[in-house]
């Protein structure tokens, strides 16, 4: 839209016959409304959550890469490591070490690529299991949100472990959620699963924005023959099924899985590649979904003085 707001801009300048000398555009990201009695976090406008009904559907790397092109659109963007069990944000924003703490009770989240971050990743050693009960993981997972430093964030992408266990139940519960968005695959039995988790939002009032479609197609680098491996539709279907939005249909592609290894996700490492541009346009759907939810009306207190 900015090209075409300058232009109408400058012809209603000259239409008063004068010339436009310059033009400074700026944005602004509200808060937007969460669950019943929860407020939205400070200095975190708007959390959304990424959540998944199985594992194996590129859930953390759709996470990633949509964090990451809603940096590259200028937004301010962190994400928040949920998957207590299995952390595999750290590995792939290139990050390691431990995160410095100046008080001793809160953490710096640690930063790459423009987006802060934090996961247990960073406080664990890699190869230590979490062999935690639920009421641990979801302790670990409040002291991570409520003790890190975020900075002024626009977004908070929250990357949840699939299912719909303890820790999404805290999340509802605990954490004031804007925003949901369902990562699965075309295949029937991973919609299937889908469909429980965006249920589960459902019941415990955070919205869904809608549906991102993972590995829908794949094209063959050398005679570009595109073909459906885990099937075609499915998203679309589901998404018309519980009348949400399908945010976006991203390929199965080895530079995906490669970049995200390489701690330099796609939509850094390739930005002019098709499925970089993919990533873009559901950033921007997600952010145009959010944007028509209720926003958060601010509190004003006045006093008369006699």
């Amino acid at each position: 839209m900015r090209a075409e707001l300058e232009a109408a801009i400058r012809a209603a300048v000259q239409a008063e016959g004068s010339q436009l000398a310059r033009l400074e555009l700026g944005q602004r990201i509200t808060s937007h409304a969460v669950q019943p009695k929860l407020s939205p976090l400070p200095t975190v406008r708007n959390v959304i959550a990424v959540g998944s009904g199985k594992g194996g559907v590129g859930k953390s790397t759709t996470a990633v890469n949509l964090a990451l092109a809603l940096v590259a659109e200028g937004a301010r963007v962190g994400v928040l490591d949920a998957d207590i069990y299995g952390p595999s944000i750290p590995m792939m924003l290139g990050l390691s070490g431990k995160p410095d703490s100046p008080d001793g009770k809160s953490i710096e989240p640690m930063r790459a690529h423009g987006v802060e971050t934090m996961s247990i990743g960073f406080l664990v050693e890699q190869d230590t299991p979490m062999i935690w009960r639920g009421p641990m993981a979801t302790s670990a997972l409040t002291q991570l949100l409520n003790d890190t430093r975020w900075g002024d964030l626009d977004y908070l992408i929250v990357d949840l472990p699939p299912g719909t266990g303890d820790i999404q139940l805290t999340l509802a519960q605990k954490i004031p959620v804007a925003g949901a968005i369902i990562v699965t695959t075309p295949q029937d039995i991973a919609t299937l699963d889908a469909k429980k988790a965006l249920k589960m939002f459902e019941k415990v009032e955070v919205p869904v924005l809608g549906l991102v479609e993972n590995m829908a197609v794949h094209v063959c680098s050398h005679c570009g023959h595109a073909e459906h491996i885990f099937g075609e539709g499915g998203g679309q279907r589901m998404a018309s099924q519980y009348d949400v939005p399908l945010l976006g249909s991203l390929p199965l592609q080895r530079e995906i899985r490669e970049q995200g290894d390489a701690g330099v996700p796609i939509v850094l490492a390739q930005p002019d590649s098709a499925a970089a541009a993919a990533y873009r346009d559901a950033a921007r759907r997600i952010a145009v979904a959010l944007a028509g939810r209720p926003r958060v009306t601010p509190s004003i207190s006045a006093s008369l003085l006699s």
